[in-house]
């Protein structure tokens, strides 16, 4: 069976994203430093556990990072940090937010060589305004058959978007860097992942466990991704 369409995640396949955030959470930490004791590790931890929390008031994305951001600082400091500190972690999103876009190598080739053979889309999530501004300066948005911003990449977002596109779980291939919001939801219904991980990934999307893995194949970059795709059709025939 031939593959029908493929889709591609944005944030850390298509354009750098994590590092980031990465840099925001150490910015966190010295803002944070005059009030706690917590550091590295431990510090994450609870800010994470307050933006896990809130991931189903917030959403993904820069703003509810900034605001567990703030609800964190407010609990561990018991509320002692100072306004201009919290305006410092408003400034560091707004930072965050007007970042350019800077894609990973060798992926707009990669993208238009895919997009040459198979109707390519992409399945992206978080904040609709960041989400959509990333797309629009990535240069991208012309490759794609369409382009679909959703607030979470579950098995129900999966089957409701390969019932728009008419087409069956088996002919659809996903292309992502995180196996619990890429890889997984697609391999449950039944289609193919391809897995390029990246070198930093959210401590939320590494808790993921694939049902079946002879659906996956890895790849170290994008570099390789036509080739894979290929020999995944000729497998499947």
């Amino acid at each position: 069976m031939a593959l029908k369409m493929i889709g591609f995640d944005g944030d850390d396949t298509l354009w750098r994203s994590e590092d980031y955030f990465a840099q925001a959470q150490a910015t966190f930490e010295s803002i944070m430093t005059p009030y706690v004791e917590l550091r590295g590790a431990a510090l994450h931890e609870r800010l994470y556990a307050v933006e896990k929390r809130n991931l189903a008031v917030f959403g993904y994305g820069v703003k509810g990072m900034a605001l567990s951001m703030i609800e964190t600082a407010i609990e561990i400091s018991q509320a002692r940090i100072a306004a201009t500190d919290i305006h410092r972690i408003v400034q560091l999103a707004q930072s965050m937010l007007r970042h350019p876009v800077e894609l990973l190598p060798g992926i707009r080739e990669s993208v238009e060589r895919v997009a040459a053979r198979w109707p390519v889309v992409l399945i992206t999530k978080g904040d609709l305004f960041h989400q959509e501004a990333k797309v629009r300066e990535s240069g991208l948005s012309d490759l794609f058959h369409r382009i679909e911003i959703v607030s979470e990449k579950d098995t129900a977002t999966y089957r409701r978007l390969l019932e728009e596109f008419g087409i069956a779980a088996h002919e659809f291939a996903m292309v992502g860097n995180s196996l619990r919001s890429d890889i997984a939801p697609v391999i449950e219904l039944g289609g193919v992942g391809v897995h390029i991980p990246y070198h930093l990934t959210w401590v939320h999307e590494r808790d993921a466990s694939v049902g079946d893995p002879a659906r996956v194949r890895e790849l170290a970059d994008a570099g390789a991704l036509f080739e894979a795709l290929v020999s995944i059709e000729s497998s499947a025939a």
